[in-house]
């Protein structure tokens, strides 16, 4: 069955445990920390990283620990990295584009981004997500002067632990349609990448 006959057939049901699952399913704080600096020796690298919880670091205790802690690290050992994190829990790709909109221009050579899950859960249709990546990018392009840009694909939300059926199985499927449309847009251009998201099937080492 594709997404959109499950969501035909299942999308009413799902709504009410997605709404349940909202309701009890505790909100963890983003990590204290700096969200933005320079870091590291060797040529200087602008980094951008936007998104959602993940890439704000939720899970960690200290933004250091964090993804973009973690990815400055990493790159620090071979570049300056000049960085800043624009992240915010729950946050849409029309959410992150109302913010780069009232952002100061600026910049970079590489940008990450990690935004789809929560358009998936919030119900919008691929077709809008793929309309406001598209316009997301352009914006990186045209205002913020990117280099390079990293997409992150919605990860295996069918191995979601914190998910009940069928809207485990729903949501999985609904990644892999996003996923199939981004790939789809981004290979037609230049300085675009989409990069897979893998976790481990351990169950413990996931979270929602």
């Amino acid at each position: 069955m594709n997404y959109p006959a499950a969501t035909l057939a299942l999308g009413p049901f799902c709504f009410l445990q997605g709404h349940h699952l909202r309701r009890v399913t505790p909100v963890l704080p983003e990590p204290p920390g700096p969200r933005e600096g320079r870091k590291g020796s060797g040529p200087t690298m602008r980094l951008l990283i936007l998104g959602d919880s993940a890439a704000a670091g939720v899970g960690a205790t200290r933004q250091e620990e964090g993804f973009a802690g973690q990815l400055v690290s990493c790159l620090a050992a071979q570049f300056t990295i000049s960085w800043k994190l624009l992240a915010k829990t729950g946050a849409t790709t029309g959410d992150t584009l109302d913010s780069l909109e009232n952002t100061g221009a600026e910049p970079f050579d590489v940008v990450v981004v990690s935004l789809g899950v929560n358009d998936l859960t919030s119900g919008h249709q691929r077709w809008l997500w793929l309309k406001r990546q598209a316009k997301l990018i352009d914006l990186l392009n045209t205002k913020f002067e990117a280099r390079l840009i990293l997409l992150s694909g919605l990860p295996p939300m069918h191995l979601f632990p914190a998910l009940p059926q069928p809207l485990r199985w729903y949501m999985g499927l609904g990644a892999s349609h996003f996923n199939a449309g981004l790939h789809k847009m981004v290979n037609q251009l230049t300085n675009c990448r989409v990069l897979s998201v893998e976790v481990s099937r351990q169950l413990d080492g996931l979270a929602l």
